[in-house]
């Protein structure tokens, strides 16, 4: 393989603010099962001193938690990445986003004072943060690539605006996951996971594989456009 057929390249979008619980475990892991295939792996942080971002230049957008602080921070700037962010999940790309990171996605979170952070609106879906439950602890579910055991520290709970789009990633038997009622963990629409799965998600290697399928995919992908444009 040539050089570009043989880079992987990751977005870590907000990398240097949105990176609570060990979420960046999650880029290790899959980068380490890459380059076990003989990929060379490049991540780039988008943040807010990123001039611009083409999310098609990238094989996999990963998306970390944080704190309402931070998140309120991101939420200002995330909107300028909105179309080419909606393009890709769109087009199937392979999109992870993890408690803030997945929240982000929907249309809106209400904090604990009220205070309405607008999302990019790019799924259905909304959370609002439940003051009399903080959800936290060891999860245990099923999602299509088999059992999951993770650690999830939330008070936020997210509620589908449209199930017939979205699907939940995993089947709680332990924990919270979403919210208490819907015993379900996070959201898949098409090749995007949304999830409150910390510790990372990708330590059960049998996501972390399932990903990874997803992410060569993507590549060829990306690279069988990038010989249609050059041709």
């Amino acid at each position: 393989m040539s050089d570009s057929q043989n880079l992987i390249k990751i977005a870590y979008l907000y990398e240097d603010l949105m990176n609570t619980y060990g979420d960046s475990g999650d880029i290790k892991i899959l980068s380490y099962f890459l380059k076990q295939k003989g990929y060379q792996v490049q991540v780039d942080n988008i943040s807010i001193d990123t001039p611009s971002f083409n999310a098609f230049d990238y094989d996999f957008l990963f998306f970390g938690g944080g704190q309402d602080f931070e998140q309120t921070v991101v939420a200002k700037d995330f909107p300028r990445f909105r179309d080419t962010i909606a393009k890709y999940i769109e087009d199937g790309r392979p999109f992870l986003g993890v408690c803030g990171g997945y929240q982000l996605l929907g249309s809106y979170y209400k904090t604990a004072d009220g205070t309405v952070i607008k999302g990019l609106n790019i799924l259905p879906f909304h959370t609002i943060f439940n003051p009399k439950n903080r959800m936290v602890g060891n999860t245990e579910y099923d999602c299509e690539f088999g059992r999951v055991h993770a650690f999830e520290n939330h008070s936020g709970c997210t509620y589908f605006d449209d199930t017939k789009i979205l699907k939940p990633f995993g089947k709680m038997i332990e924990g919270n996951g979403n919210n208490p009622e819907y015993h379900t963990e996070g959201m898949r629409y098409k090749n995007t996971i949304g999830c409150y799965s910390h510790g990372p998600l990708l330590k059960n290697t049998n996501v972390a594989k399932g990903i990874l399928k997803m992410v060569l995919a993507a590549h060829a992908k990306r690279m069988a456009d990038e010989t249609t444009v050059k041709a």
